[in-house]
């Protein structure tokens, strides 16, 4: 009876470990930006460039904001991706099925860094992510993973969990977003994006 209730528990284990780290596939294919739209006139601005594997978003001349969205629409979804901050002041991040916003960089509103707190419009930062002075690498790769089920958005950086808030504005589906923020000389990259769609 013993022995069945271990391999009982090993089981329930097995499947809660498997449900919270799904098969992730990217949706950057590190060679050119098949799969995502790019905001008319924007791929003569060379706002968005691919090198070896990167993403590279900079600011054009007229240092005007763009948002490179997915073609494809999401539910539910976890997304695991590596940022690295370039010059200028960093003001980017990423759009979860609307504009509902996981800030990466400086805040244009609060004039501090906010990386991994969610940007909510008309709410500013309703949550502040913790422990992201001690995890960010300014100079460096980092990894984050952002989790949206239904309502409910979560955060990890390197590894740790900094962030948990539920949305009143998040909808149902929609595409995903990297945000390039508007009048500031900025350049970010990112690289091995991927998602896996959750139930």
């Amino acid at each position: 009876m013993k022995s069945k209730f271990v391999l009982f528990a090993a089981l329930i284990s097995l499947s809660v470990s498997v449900e919270a780290d799904p098969k992730l596939k990217p949706i950057f294919t590190g060679k050119d930006l098949s799969g995502w739209a790019v905001p008319k006139g924007n791929d003569k601005a060379g706002w968005y460039s691919v090198e070896k594997g990167v993403l590279k978003i900079k600011n054009g001349p007229d240092k005007k904001g763009s948002i490179l969205w997915t073609k494809k629409k999401f539910r539910n979804f976890v997304m695991e991706f590596d940022f690295r901050f370039g010059e200028g002041t960093v003001d980017s991040g990423v759009h979860v099925r609307n504009k509902d916003q996981i800030q990466i960089g400086i805040s244009g509103s609060l004039k501090r860094d906010m990386t991994c707190s969610p940007y909510i419009p008309g709410k500013g930062y309703p949550v502040e992510a913790k422990n992201i002075k001690k995890l960010l690498k300014p100079k460096d790769w980092n990894t984050m993973k952002i989790q949206a089920v239904d309502k409910q958005y979560t955060v990890w950086l390197q590894g740790e969990k900094v962030m948990t808030y539920k949305s009143d504005s998040a909808i149902e589906e929609g595409p995903v977003g990297i945000q390039l923020h508007g009048n500031r000389v900025m350049a970010i990259d990112y690289r091995k994006i991927k998602l896996a769609e959750l139930p």
